[in-house]
């Protein structure tokens, strides 16, 4: 499963709801005949029944009306098309224009409930899936929702959309429509569990609005979609408005009740984050997710402060952090050696960064899946040790003999120290020291290499690491572009090294072979950005897609985790566990907060 929250690189939202539909003829596999069902659990039963009125971490009573403008820190957009790897989208573009046919909840794993599927049919074994659509499903222009339009949304996104969804839904092998509101989706032979609700997942395009028109080539022409909103008015590259759509057809639904109550979201953009920030403070936005612990903790103050004009909360989750770090480019020569990797690692001092820059407020991160279940921990042991000892012949011993830890610098173990110990590696990968300088004993090649940044407060956490390695004679050059370079470097995969996060559910599923599958390590805008291309990854990738109960995923995202952290594929970063916002006094939010965190959507503003 992947989802989209907040600053992650691709966005995908979805739920669900029930009814019960008039039982038609589908095909009984292995596991039985397929009866129709309101909603979906990856594993289990899902928490809510059908019918349920509203989720419970909503406001099922907000009022609807009011503005929130929201800023974005980037150098303009020039497309409406999310889906299409050329462009930068404008903000928003997927959450708001465009329903999918499941939603899922905030508190649970992995469930889902129907949004434009009124019901879905799975087998047992989950080799197939029936979405039968509502009826009262409509476009923003009035045309009906359709299984051609289903058909078409899924072979668009797949041969002319973004490189990820080919990946994210590459197990499908035929899609049929049976009904002009049922459609079908056969499986290749595979167990994974995941691709009803992944499919739920898929943004539904008009297919008569594209008929006409070129996938790719829409610019800011404002397209037909179904969702809560429709653009409004929009300054190219600068702002954007999405207006509320008053007859949206499906407001009543138990998915969508007490959710998307502002009449008008608007985004601004802004070039640099602290002239971002004194605007929120003087009152031209009203909500900021903050990002900066500096900022955090000195920035934040003031009468409107006090007053209560403005409030200031870090609010706790529970969902997974996965990893932020500085993530090697291994296509480059540079960093081919896992050992140089690994000793590049102890040039970075957490505990400095975290108490001179960040003010104690982080926690090292040393899990790909942080703050869940699914991080290793120890040393591998039952289920988990039983999964690697399969692969002990193609991994390093340390996999079995010393847990992952990073680097650090508290306690006896000083930089000194832990430069000394890099030293020594890059010794073993066949590096000396000549004239001051770190070069290859063999070739005379220096090892030097660039960081590509586009976050100018991102330097003060950079120097420092970069004079740390200058120390034992490594060349760090510091390149700063602006967002739209940087985009389209990192689509190019023209980087040596970049500071990066990679998101995770509760749930890992088919996006994990967009992160690390070799299958993607060539693939132009994939997000396997360290270009991970190993076999044993290759086989706990698809185990870990084909788990099939919710106890056998742990063992198999761990093992896989574990793996990952031995290849040094990153230096990690830290993570925290709340979101630190801000907001101007007239948004309200519900009481309860989902484990997945704040989510701007399920707020209102005061009458």
């Amino acid at each position: 499963m992947t989802r989209t929250r907040k600053a992650s690189t691709l966005t995908s939202l979805f739920s669900v709801l029930a009814f019960v539909a008039i039982p038609v003829f589908s095909p009984a596999s292995a596991a039985g005949t397929a009866e129709p069902k309101h909603g979906i659990a990856m594993h289990g039963e899902p928490k809510y029944p059908a019918g349920f009125s509203h989720f419970d971490y909503v406001n099922a009573e907000a009022p609807k009306g009011g503005t929130v403008k929201m800023a974005v820190v980037a150098n303009g957009f020039d497309s409406f098309n999310p889906f299409d790897i050329r462009g930068v989208a404008a903000a928003g573009i997927s959450d708001y224009l465009y329903d999918t046919l499941l939603e899922s909840s905030d508190d649970e794993p992995f469930s889902a409930y129907g949004l434009i599927a009124e019901s879905l049919e799975t087998p047992g074994d989950r080799s197939y899936v029936v979405f039968n659509l509502r009826q009262q499903a409509r476009f923003q222009d009035g045309e009906p929702i359709t299984a051609e339009d289903v058909k078409f949304s899924f072979e668009t996104l797949t041969t002319r959309g973004h490189p990820f969804f080919r990946n994210y839904y590459a197990d499908v092998s035929k899609v049929t429509i049976e009904g002009s509101h049922r459609v079908r989706f056969d499986f290749s032979g595979t167990s994974n569990r995941e691709l009803p609700l992944i499919l739920g997942q898929m943004p539904i395009l008009p297919a008569h609005y594209w008929k006409d028109r070129e996938f790719g080539e829409n610019g800011l022409t404002p397209p037909v979609g179904s969702g809560p909103y429709r653009i409004g008015s929009f300054e190219a590259g600068r702002s954007i408005t999405y207006q509320r759509v008053d007859d949206y057809w499906a407001r009543d639904l138990g998915v969508r009740k007490g959710r998307f109550n502002f009449d008008r979201i608007i985004y601004d953009y802004y070039t640099d984050d602290t002239v971002a920030l004194e605007g929120f403070k003087a009152g031209s936005f009203d909500f900021r997710l903050e990002s900066s612990a500096k900022n955090w903790a000195t920035a934040y103050t003031g009468e409107k402060f006090e007053n209560g004009t403005i409030i200031k909360e870090a609010i706790e989750h529970h969902r997974p952090t996965g990893m932020q770090g500085f993530a090697f480019n291994t296509r480059r020569e540079v960093f081919f050696d896992p050992l140089v990797r690994e000793a590049l690692a102890y040039g970075f001092d957490f505990e400095w960064t975290n108490k001179n820059l960040f003010f104690g407020q982080y926690t090292r991160t040393d899990s790909y899946f942080e703050n869940s279940e699914l991080a290793s921990t120890g040393l591998p042991r039952g289920r988990e040790l039983e999964i690697l000892e399969a692969f002990r012949g193609q991994l390093d011993d340390n996999v079995f003999t010393e847990e992952y830890t990073p680097p650090e610098t508290d306690g006896q173990s000083g930089l000194r120290q832990n430069l000394k110990t890099a030293l020594e590696l890059l010794r073993k990968a066949g590096y000396e020291i000549r004239d001051g300088k770190m070069v290859h004993g063999k070739t005379g090649e220096p090892l030097a290499f660039e960081i590509l940044l586009f976050q100018k407060s991102f330097e003060r956490v950079v120097l420092p690491f970069k004079n740390n390695l200058a120390r034992l004679g490594i060349d760090m050059a510091v390149r700063l572009v602006d967002s739209n370079q940087y985009i389209q470097r990192l689509r190019e995969f023209d980087y040596d090294m970049i500071t990066q996060v990679i998101g995770q559910s509760d749930s890992p599923g088919n996006e994990q072979r967009e992160y690390w599958h070799s299958s993607t390590a060539d693939a132009k805008g994939s997000r396997n950005y360290m270009g991970v291309s190993d076999p044993v990854v290759d086989e706990l990738v698809s185990m870990v897609i084909q788990a099939p109960d919710r106890e056998e995923l742990v063992h198999r995202v761990r093992a896989l985790d574990r793996v990952l952290l031995n290849g040094h594929y990153v230096i990690p970063h830290w993570h925290l566990t709340r979101d630190r916002i801000a907001y101007w006094n007239f948004l309200q939010r519900p009481a309860e907060t989902p484990k997945n965190g704040v989510d701007l959507n399920n707020w209102w503003a005061k009458p």
